[in-house]
């Protein structure tokens, strides 16, 4: 089985299509490569395609007046992400940067194909507004803890979004997040600084909130800091759907 078959059938967006309608995008998608650091697109470019991202990770953001980094969302394997090519009937520029935090691999469909399968198939075309749904839900969120919230209870917001997407239960009962992000990229996802990041966290380990060890930030009290920040406790993924955020490689090669 071809790899980007592969890919493109285990895309939640695309599990609704048929084989051959999936080998239909898989002839016009283009496979690339990039390095940690390199930028995968940047506002000027044209929004003419959708992206899959099949290993590595890509981040989302803004570049401030200040010169700061306002990230937007963390893309993980089988996501997609550049999705407003699809929610319009003209082509347009990108709205936002797009860098791939460490070397990662992407297929690159075209938005044209994709809103011709969309005109094709109810299911694609439902699926398709549910994602920019979600989409603009999350951004919404995120907007309003920048807004109104301290910078506390912005990080606690973030330690249980992480946790929502990459926590997993400990044998204490804690949650352990599952992704390492330096301070500075804590920072920069919730509109502070790398030093003010520092003191938080540091805050919240001496009060027993969290611990921290080398490679993974542990919430060991949700109870309280959800009553504190007014939110409910972290829903985690299940076994299963934590895997699929980690998607698995294709077995065998290429016919």
């Amino acid at each position: 089985m071809d790899e980007k078959f592969w890919y493109l059938k285990n895309c939640s967006l695309f599990e609704c299509l048929s084989d051959e309608h999936i080998r239909r995008l898989e002839s016009r998608a283009k496979s690339r490569a990039f390095k940690r650091g390199a930028l995968v697109y940047v506002p000027t470019d044209q929004g003419d395609c959708v992206l899959l991202l099949t290993s590595g990770r890509v981040k989302i953001f803004h570049n401030t007046q200040d010169g700061k980094q306002a990230v937007l969302a963390l893309i993980d394997p089988g996501e997609l992400f550049g999705e407003l090519a699809i929610a319009t009937f003209e082509e347009g520029q990108r709205e936002e940067h797009a860098e791939a935090m460490e070397a990662s691999t992407i297929v690159l469909i075209p938005a044209e194909d994709i809103k011709r399968l969309a005109a094709e198939s109810p299911n694609l075309s439902l699926g398709i507004t549910k994602l920019m749904g979600l989409s603009r839900r999350r951004f919404e969120r995120r907007l309003k803890s920048l807004l109104f919230r301290s910078n506390r209870e912005r990080l606690v917001h973030l330690l249980f979004d992480l946790s929502e997407k990459y926590g997993r239960y400990t044998k204490e009962g804690g949650i352990a997040l599952g992704i390492h992000l330096s301070h500075q990229e804590l920072a920069n996802i919730i509109g502070s600084t790398r030093e003010t990041v520092t003191l938080v966290l540091g805050e919240l380990q001496a009060e027993g909130s969290i611990t921290i060890t080398r490679r993974d930030i542990v919430i060991c009290q949700a109870g309280r800091l959800a009553e504190m920040i007014e939110v409910p406790l972290p829903k985690l993924k299940s076994p299963r759907e934590l895997r699929k955020v980690f998607l698995p490689q294709p077995q065998g090669g290429g016919t």
